[in-house]
C-alpha cells in the first residue's frame, strides 16, 4: 500500500501547492479528468477566448451608430475552437508531463474515494495513505430534474459548460436552461456566433443575485439579442429526430421551444460525493460542501480542502487565494516552514460576468444591506455622463457604489464596458480600507479614461 507525506486531490489550484518550502516531500495528485482543472479547461480561460470573438461580432453590429458598416460575419466555428483548444490543450499536457516527470510526485490518474481517515482507493483498485491530505476536487456541472435533462448527453445535443465549447458544429438553435454567469455569457457566446438562442430562466430578472438596476438592465439588453423567457420552468423535454421540444411553464402558461442543442446551466454540485467524503470522516454542509475553519483545515486532523468542494465562492481567484494559505498551512505541519499558521480573513470577494456588456460586483447589493440593518450611502454614476463613456455612446452602462456614512467602500456593482477592470480600484479602496474621498481626490484620475466612472461615483457619495 503505498504511502505518502502528502496527497492532493485535483490539480486545478491543488497543481499549486507544490512550493519551494514542500520541496522533497513524497508527494502524489490524484487527478481523473483532464490535468489542469475546471478553471484552465472548461471553465473560466476557454469561455472568455470565446467571448473575444463574440464581442468583436456585437460590436461590428453595432458600429453603424457610429457611421461605420461591416458586412454580415462569416463565422469559421472550427476554426473558433481550434484556435482555442489549440492553446490550452498544450498547457494541459505539458502541466501533466511536468509532474509525472518529478522525482518526488506521484501522478494517479484516476478517481479517489475515502475509506478512512487519510485512507483513500482508488478506481483501480490500488489503496494509497497519507500524512496529510489536501481535497481540492472542485465541483461539477448538475442537470435537471426532467427525463432526458438530468445528465449531459453530448451524443444527442445535451450539454453543460463541460461539453459545448467542443462541438463538431454550431447548432441553427440552442436552448439554454438558466440565468446566472455561466448561462448569460454562453448566451452572449452563441447568439453572437449565429446561433438562435432561446434562454430559460426560472426567475423574472437574469443574474438575479446582482444589484436589483444591473440585474434589470442586463436582462433588458439580452432581451433585445436573443429570446429570453422568464419566470419560466422546463417540464418535460422530448427528443424526436435530433431536435429537442422542451414543454415550458411561464406567466402565460404552457408554450414549447424546439431547439437542436440545450445547454444545461443550472448550478454545480461539490464533488464530495464523488469522494464518499463521509466515509473519509470530513464533514459536509447540507450542499455538500466540506466544512473548514479559517485555517482551511477539515473536521479531520491532517486534512484541509480548497476550492469549490468547500467555499461558497466558485470562483479561481479565490481557489488560488486558498491553495496559497493551504501551502504555507502544509509547509507549518510539515515542519517545513516557520509558523504559525495562516488564516483566512474576511477581504471582499469579487466577481465578473463576461456577457456584453460585462457585468462585475463585490459586497452586498442594496437590498442585502438594508436587510441586514447596514447604515449606507448610494452614489450611482452612469457610464455615458463620463467623457469616454460619452465617446462610446454608450447606453446602458452604470456603476453603483455603496459606503458607510463615515466613507467606507462596503460594495461595488458595475454593468458596462471593461466593468471587470473598471470596478478595481473601489476594490483596492474596499480590502485597504481607504477613505472614499481620499481615493477620489488624492490622485490624478486619466482624463477621458473609462476609469472615470469610478471617480464620480465616489464624489456623488453624500458623505
Amino acid at each position: 500500500m503505498p504511502h505518502h507525506d502528502l496527497v492532493i486531490i485535483g490539480s486545478g489550484s491543488g497543481n499549486s501547492l507544490l512550493t519551494r518550502e514542500l520541496h522533497g516531500l513524497d508527494i502524489a495528485i490524484v487527478e481523473k479528468g483532464v490535468f489542469g482543472g475546471t478553471c484552465l479547461n472548461v471553465g473560466c480561460i476557454p469561455t472568455k477566448m470565446f467571448v473575444l470573438p463574440a464581442d468583436r461580432v456585437v460590436e461590428a453590429e453595432d458600429a453603424h451608430r457610429l457611421g461605420v458598416r461591416f458586412a454580415a460575419p462569416s463565422v469559421d466555428w472550427p476554426a473558433i475552437r481550434d484556435r482555442i483548444f489549440g492553446r490550452i490543450d498544450p498547457i494541459s499536457r505539458s502541466g501533466e508531463e511536468y509532474r509525472a516527470g518529478q522525482d518526488d510526485v506521484t501522478l494517479y490518474r484516476s478517481r479517489a474515494r475515502f475509506t478512512g481517515e487519510r485512507r483513500l482507493v482508488l478506481d483501480t483498485g490500488e489503496e494509497v495513505t497519507a500524512d496529510r491530505i489536501v481535497v481540492a476536487a472542485g465541483s461539477r456541472a448538475v442537470g435537471l430534474p426532467v427525463d432526458g435533462l438530468t445528465e449531459p448527453d453530448p451524443d444527442r445535443g445535451v450539454h453543460t459548460s463541460d461539453t459545448v465549447m467542443r462541438m463538431d458544429a454550431l447548432p441553427a438553435r440552442m436552448a439554454i436552461i438558466g440565468g446566472g454567469f455561466v448561462a448569460c455569457e454562453m448566451a452572449h457566446v452563441f447568439s453572437a456566433l449565429g446561433v438562435h438562442v432561446t434562454q430559460v430562466q426560472r426567475s423574472g430578472r437574469l443574474l438575479m443575485a446582482e444589484e436589483f438596476e444591473v440585474s434589470e438592465r442586463y436582462t433588458e439588453v439580452a432581451r433585445r439579442r436573443y429570446d429570453v423567457r422568464l419566470s419560466t420552468t422546463v417540464g418535460s423535454a422530448e427528443h424526436v429526430g435530433g431536435v429537442w421540444r422542451l414543454r415550458t411553464d411561464g406567466p402565460e402558461g404552457h408554450a414549447h421551444v424546439e431547439a437542436e442543442t440545450v445547454l444545461l446551466a443550472v448550478g454545480r454540485r461539490p464533488n464530495t460525493d464523488l469522494l464518499e467524503a463521509v466515509a473519509g470522516g470530513l464533514e459536509t454542509h447540507p450542499d455538500g460542501r466540506l466544512v473548514v475553519d479559517a485555517q482551511q483545515r477539515t473536521t479531520v486532523p491532517g486534512v484541509w480542502a480548497l476550492g469549490d468542494i468547500s467555499s461558497v465562492h466558485q470562483l479561481k481567484h479565490v481557489a488560488n487565494g486558498e491553495a496559497r494559505l493551504v501551502a504555507h498551512n502544509v509547509a507549518v505541519d510539515a515542519g517545513r516552514a516557520a509558523g504559525p499558521p495562516l488564516d483566512t480573513d474576511d477581504r471582499p470577494v469579487p466577481h465578473a460576468v463576461f456577457g456584453h456588456p460585462q457585468v462585475a460586483a463585490f459586497g452586498p447589493t442594496a437590498a442585502q444591506l438594508t436587510a441586514s440593518g447596514t447604515d449606507f450611502v448610494t452614489a450611482t454614476q452612469s457610464v455615458g455622463d463620463v467623457a469616454y463613456g460619452w465617446a462610446l455612446e454608450d447606453t446602458t452602462g452604470v456603476l453603483t457604489v455603496h459606503a458607510s456614512p463615515d466613507g467606507r467602500v462596503l460594495a461595488a456593482h458595475a454593468l458596462g464596458p471593461h466593468a471587470s477592470t473598471v470596478i478595481q480600484p473601489l476594490i483596492q479602496a474596499a480590502t485597504f480600507g481607504q477613505h472614499a474621498h481620499d481615493v477620489a481626490r488624492g490622485q490624478y484620475w486619466i482624463h477621458p479614461a473609462l476609469s472615470e466612472v469610478v471617480e464620480n461615483a465616489l464624489l456623488g457619495l453624500p458623505l
